[in-house]
C-alpha cells in the first residue's frame, strides 16, 4: 500500500492540490514565466501511449509540448522548462481521469527531459517524444466527509450532497472529484452560517495492489456567524454610508454567502467601481459577530462611446453617448445619446434619421434593488412607411427581483407627427408601459446556453382621436450547444406581439407592427414588412409573428461562422396564410473579441415583393439575437 499524502487545499477556493511537492490543477504560467528567453528552438513532439478515448485526449490537452510545437520555444532552456512544466499537466490530467499509477517520460534529444540542465545544447530542431503509461485505472474505496452540515430548512440554502459530483465508493477516484466534494461540504455548512468552514484534515491512501483510493475527510465547522458592522474604505467621492446601504446587509442578519455575492452584484451595478470586493474584517467575535469591510476602488467620473453600424439596405447609422457618474455622490448617471443614421449614396440629408435623448438613473431609489429612471427623448425617424417626428418623457422605476428576474414599469407623454399614406397627422399620448425580463443566459452578447424572455404592456390614450388602446409583445431566445467547448451553439428566437383598440388610420404608426431588418427579419427593409394594402403601399398592422434559427460553429478561437433563417408576418385584423409569411436566409461570418463578436451577415429575401432589395449586408456588434 502506498500512501500519497495528498493535501488539498481550500476554504480560499483554490482548485489546487499539492503531490510529492508538486501544485497541481493550477497556473501554469507562473512556471512558464520562469523560462529563459533565448533564441527561437524548433522542435517537433510525438506522443507513444497505450491510452485511448478520453485518457489519450486528456493527454494531449495536457502537453503544452503537442499544442504548441508549431511555435518555437525560448531557447532551449524555454523546451526543458516547458518539458518539465508537461510532467506536471500530465501527471494532473491522469490523476483527474483516476489514474494514479501512471508513469510520464519526456526525451528532448533522446535525453529524460528532467535529467537536462538548462544550458544543454540542442539539435535545430529537436525531437520530443512523450511517452506516457497510464497504468490502471484506480476507483474509491472507502470514502469518509465529516461532519455533514445539518439539512438545510430553507430551499436557497440546499447545496448539492459530494456523491452528486461522483464521490462514492465504487466510481472512479478522479482527483478533482475529492476537491469537488470537499468544496460542497464547506459549502453546505457556510449555508448555514458558519463562515469559517474549513478543511481540518484531508487523508488520500491509494491501494496499489487493489487499484482503489481511500478518502477521509474531516471538517472543521467553526463558530456560527452574525453579520456585524460593515465598513467601507477606498470612496473617493461615495458617500460611503450609500455604499454600505446598497449592500443590504444588515447587523445582527445570520451570515449567509449567497447575500455576500449579490451585494458586491449590487455594487458592480452601480456602474462605479473598477473594482469592489466584500471581506470578513477579521474573525468571528465570541459573541458569534464577523464584521465586514467594503473595499472599493472608483472609475473615472466621465465616459463616452461610439458606435456604428452598415446594411447596404438601410445604410450607415452613427451614434454616440456621454456619461457622468456619480454625479452627487450616490451613483446617480446621466447619460446623454445621440444618433444619425440611413446614410446613404447619394447623400440626401432629407432622409436622415436623427434621435437626442437623456437619461438619469438614480439607484437605490426605494431600496437597494430599486433605480429611479427619467428620461427625455428627440426624434425624427424615416421609413418606407412613414415618417415621424416626435418628442417625448418618461418617469418611472426598475426593479432587480434577483440575478436574473426585471420588473420595469413607467409613466410617459408624447408629442408626434407623422407622414404616411393616410397624410399629415399629429397625436398626443399618456400611457403606462410595464416589462419582464428573465435573463438565464450565460453571456449577454455571445450566448451559448440558457434562454431569454421579454414580456411588454402598454396600455395609453390618444387624445386627438380620443382612442383607448393596449398593446403587448412577447419574445423568447433559446441557446443550446450542440459540442463542448461552445464549438456549436443552435440558437433560437420567436416574438409575437398584439395591439387592441382604435382602427389602424387612428393609431400612431409606431405603435403598429412592422418586421425586417437585421435584428428582425434579414434580407429586408428596416420595418419593411407590414400589410400590403390594394394600392401597393405598406402601413402596419395589429398583429406581429416572428422567428429566426441560426447555427453559430466557432472554426478558431478568433473566428466563427453562422448560417440563419428568418420569418415573419404582420397582420391588419386577422392573421394571413403562410404564403404571406416574409422568408430571408443567410450566413454571415463572425469576429470575436473582448466586447463581443463583431457580426457580419449577408442575407437573400426568399419570397420578395416588388420593391424589396435582392440581398442586404449587416454589419454590428455582437450576435442578432
Amino acid at each position: 500500500m502506498a500512501i500519497l499524502g495528498l493535501l488539498l487545499l481550500s476554504g480560499s477556493g483554490a482548485s489546487a492540490f499539492e503531490l510529492f511537492g508538486f501544485k497541481l490543477f493550477e497556473d501554469q504560467s507562473e512556471i512558464d514565466a520562469d523560462a529563459v528567453i533565448g533564441d527561437p528552438q524548433s522542435y517537433s513532439a510525438t506522443l507513444e501511449t497505450s491510452a485511448t478515448g478520453d485518457i489519450e485526449s486528456a493527454i494531449r490537452n495536457a502537453s503544452a509540448l503537442l499544442k504548441d510545437q508549431a511555435t518555437p520555444a525560448s531557447g532551449a532552456a524555454g523546451l526543458i522548462a516547458k518539458a518539465r512544466s508537461d510532467y506536471r499537466r500530465i501527471l494532473a490530467a491522469l490523476y483527474n481521469q483516476g489514474y494514479f499509477g501512471g508513469t510520464i517520460s519526456i526525451l528532448v534529444g533522446g535525453k529524460e527531459a528532467a535529467n537536462l540542465p538548462p544550458d544543454t545544447s540542442l539539435p535545430d530542431p529537436v525531437a520530443v517524444v512523450l511517452r506516457v503509461n497510464p497504468g490502471p485505472l484506480f476507483r474509491f474505496g472507502s470514502v469518509r466527509l465529516a461532519p455533514a452540515a445539518p439539512p438545510a430548512s430553507d430551499e436557497g440554502d440546499r447545496v448539492d450532497t459530494p456523491d452528486s459530483v461522483g464521490f462514492g465508493a465504487g466510481l472512479v477516484a478522479r482527483a478533482t472529484v475529492i476537491n469537488k466534494a470537499e468544496q460542497l461540504a464547506l459549502e453546505a455548512w457556510r449555508q448555514q452560517g458558519y463562515a469559517e468552514a474549513a478543511v481540518a484534515r484531508s487523508d488520500v491512501v491509494a491501494d496499489h495492489a487493489t487499484n482503489t483510493v481511500d478518502v477521509t475527510i474531516t471538517i472543521a465547522p467553526g463558530r456560527r456567524a452574525t453579520v456585524g458592522e460593515v465598513s467601507v474604505s477606498g470612496t473617493a467621492r461615495m458617500d460611503p454610508e450609500f455604499v454600505a446601504r446598497m449592500t443590504d446587509l444588515h447587523a445582527g442578519d445570520e451570515y449567509d454567502p449567497d447575500d455576500i455575492k449579490r451585494a458586491e452584484k449590487r455594487l458592480a451595478r452601480l456602474d462605479v467601481f473598477r473594482a469592489m470586493r466584500v471581506e470578513a474584517a477579521g474573525a468571528i467575535g465570541s459573541d458569534g459577530v464577523l464584521p465586514f469591510d467594503v473595499v472599493v476602488e472608483e472609475q473615472p467620473e466621465r465616459r463616452f462611446g461610439i458606435g456604428a453600424t452598415y446594411s447596404t439596405i438601410d445604410g450607415l447609422g452613427l451614434e454616440g453617448f456621454h456619461l457622468w457618474r456619480n454625479l452627487f455622490g450616490r451613483a446617480e448617471r446621466l447619460r446623454l445619446d445621440a444618433k444619425v443614421a440611413g446614410i446613404n449614396w447619394p447623400v440626401n440629408s432629407s432622409e436622415f434619421d436623427y434621435a437626442f435623448g437623456g437619461t438619469f438613473t438614480k439607484p437605490g431609489f426605494l431600496n437597494p434593488d430599486n433605480d429611479l429612471v427619467a428620461a427625455i427623448a428627440a426624434e425624427r425617424t424615416v421609413l418606407p412607411a412613414y415618417t415621424e417626428t416626435s418628442a417625448s418623457a418618461r418617469v418611472g422605476m426598475t426593479q432587480y427581483l434577483n440575478d436574473q428576474l426585471t420588473l420595469d414599469g413607467s409613466l410617459y407623454y408624447e408629442r408626434s407627427l407623422f407622414e404616411d399614406d393616410y397624410g399629415e397627422r399629429n397625436f398626443s399620448l399618456a400611457g403606462l408601459t410595464g416589462g419582464l425580463i428573465w435573463d438565464a443566459r450565460d453571456d449577454a452578447t455571445d450566448p451559448a446556453a440558457g434562454f431569454y424572455v421579454n414580456v411588454t404592456a402598454e396600455p395609453f390614450y390618444e387624445f386627438y382621436y380620443g382612442n383607448a388602446a393596449f398593446r403587448t409583445t412577447a419574445e423568447v431566445r433559446g441557446y443550446l450547444r450542440l459540442l463542448g467547448d461552445d464549438k456549436l451553439v443552435l440558437a433560437g428566437r420567436a416574438k409575437v406581439g398584439a395591439l387592441v383598440g382604435p382602427p389602424i388610420d387612428e393609431t400612431p404608426p409606431d405603435r403598429l407592427f412592422f418586421a425586417g431588418g437585421g435584428g428582425s427579419v434579414r434580407g429586408y427593409a428596416y420595418r419593411g414588412i407590414g400589410v400590403e394594402q390594394p394600392d401597393g403601399t405598406v402601413t402596419g398592422g395589429r398583429y406581429l409573428v416572428e422567428g429566426s434559427l441560426e447555427a453559430r460553429y466557432r472554426v478558431t478561437s478568433d473566428i466563427g461562422v453562422v448560417a440563419f433563417i428568418d420569418g415573419g408576418y404582420v397582420a391588419a385584423d386577422t392573421f394571413p396564410g403562410l404564403d404571406q409569411l416574409r422568408v430571408g436566409v443567410g450566413a454571415g461570418l463572425r469576429y470575436y473579441t473582448g466586447l463581443g463578436p463583431l457580426r457580419l451577415d449577408v442575407a437573400v429575401p426568399l419570397n420578395k415583393r416588388r420593391g424589396d432589395p435582392d440581398y442586404g449586408i449587416y454589419l454590428g456588434i455582437g450576435q442578432a439575437f
